[in-house]
């Protein structure tokens, strides 16, 4: 009996030690740090597209953290600057990731800001990245014989889109190309400092 209170005692202490490490040294340090000047508050549209973004479970391929020059060649990847923790400001939850099966989507906004690129990419991977493993979303388009007033066409590469019919966005799907559109993270994070005068 005497062992066991010790085991548990341990345990209790590394986990008490560990979640003070790990969480409340980090939120005491960072919960004042306000959002850079350049980051923008989600709109409406921005949030109902992060939500698709999480139903579809986009976050278990796609990382949002470019990481620093020392760490990895993210920058070179095109990806951007290392983020930190002011970036995910507005972020609840936060999207960071734990595996990058497909490229990071911290900066794809500012990479690829082509509505229709986005569309034509969710629909079919393949016809704009050769070789993609990443899966297709048909089901959130529509495959019709002829547009509606308001609708959205989806223009896709010869071979690509079904016979005779046209490829029509959903409101789910524009919304997460607004989203994935408003990742744009360009915006300086250190505000630059003037030299000092002699």
């Amino acid at each position: 009996m005497h062992d066991e209170l010790k085991l548990l005692s341990g345990a209790m202490v590394t986990l008490a030690l560990a979640t003070a490490g790990l969480v409340v040294l980090p939120f005491i340090q960072l919960k004042a740090v306000p959002p850079p000047p350049g980051l923008k508050a989600y709109t409406s549209a921005q949030l109902r597209g992060r939500e698709v973004y999480i139903k579809n479970g986009c976050i278990y391929c796609h990382s949002q953290q470019p990481r620093d020059k020392a760490q990895a060649p993210d920058d070179t990847r095109g990806w951007g600057r290392a983020s930190v923790a002011a970036d995910y400001f507005y972020d609840k939850p936060h999207l960071l990731g734990t595996m990058r099966t497909g490229p990071d989507l911290f900066n794809i906004g500012a990479r690829q800001p082509s509505a229709d690129w986005h569309l034509g990419h969710l629909y079919q991977p393949r016809a704009y990245t050769p070789g993609s493993i990443m899966p297709s979303y048909p089901y959130l388009f529509e495959a019709k014989e002829k547009a509606d007033p308001g609708d959205r066409v989806v223009t896709l590469p010869p071979g690509f889109k079904p016979v005779g019919k046209i490829v029509v966005a959903t409101q789910e799907v524009l919304d997460l190309v607004t989203y994935l559109q408003g990742l744009d993270h360009t915006y300086p994070v250190l505000e630059a400092v003037e030299p000092k005068k002699k």
